[in-house]
């Protein structure tokens, strides 16, 4: 009976050791201060921002306006984005969160894009927007989303919203992540500093040179 426990005890303490080790287990190391208020003026070696001394924080560090009110919708899109990521929040620095207001116009889009850095819940405030992600393997899953409902997208999938209602929209998007980036395969394609090379394009989209061209005049500016 002994050699039986003994034996039981080493597999348990075996599977405890992988358990330990396995990297979808784990997480973030607890904290070493209250907060981390970022010093916007020192130099990024790493990710993040160096914290301000304790000394330097004021109330104002964990605050923002910056969703009060929407910026102007008049452009091509029907859109705009007030985004209070760290850069613009400091008090979010090392919390993982960030947010971002974006305004609608009736019929107006918010693009295909991505974040590759974070995870985004989608609260709409006003009108009716419907929202949509793609998988890795071409799904698309799609809802109407109206005021007060929330829809969530998986960290770095391509996604968009569409003001699908009659009137003016607006939602928050709420990421895990300080500053979860932005990817716009329309903009990487056809805005990029150099050009891209006419030969990929063309050979991408099964178009001619006469064909680009015109998509690419559209993208001047942005």
């Amino acid at each position: 009976m002994a050699s039986s426990r003994s034996g039981m005890l080493k597999v348990l303490l075996v599977v405890a050791a992988a358990l330990a080790s396995a990297p979808g287990v784990l997480s973030d190391p607890p904290p070493l201060q209250d907060f981390c208020v970022a010093d916007l003026k020192a130099a990024t070696a790493v990710d993040g921002f160096p914290c301000k001394p304790a000394s330097t924080v004021v109330d104002d560090d964990f605050f923002s306006a910056a969703m009060v009110s929407g910026p102007s919708t008049d452009n091509p899109f029907g859109v705009n984005s007030t985004r209070a990521t760290v850069s613009a929040f400091p008090g979010l620095n090392t919390l993982g969160l960030s947010i971002t207001r974006t305004d609608l116009a009736p019929g107006g889009i918010n693009p295909p894009h991505s974040h590759p850095r974070g995870s985004e819940l989608v609260l709409v405030l006003k009108g009716e927007v419907m929202v949509g992600f793609t998988t890795a393997t071409n799904q698309l899953f799609s809802k109407v989303v109206k005021q007060n409902e929330l829809y969530v997208v998986p960290r770095g999938l391509q996604h968009y919203q569409l003001n699908v209602g009659k009137g003016d929209a607006v939602f928050m998007a709420m990421f895990d992540a300080q500053s979860p980036g932005l990817v716009v395969p329309t903009l990487g394609l056809f805005a990029t500093k150099p050009a891209m090379p006419m030969e990929v394009l063309t050979k991408t989209f099964l178009m001619g040179e006469d064909e680009v061209s015109a998509m690419k005049s559209k993208f001047v500016g942005f």
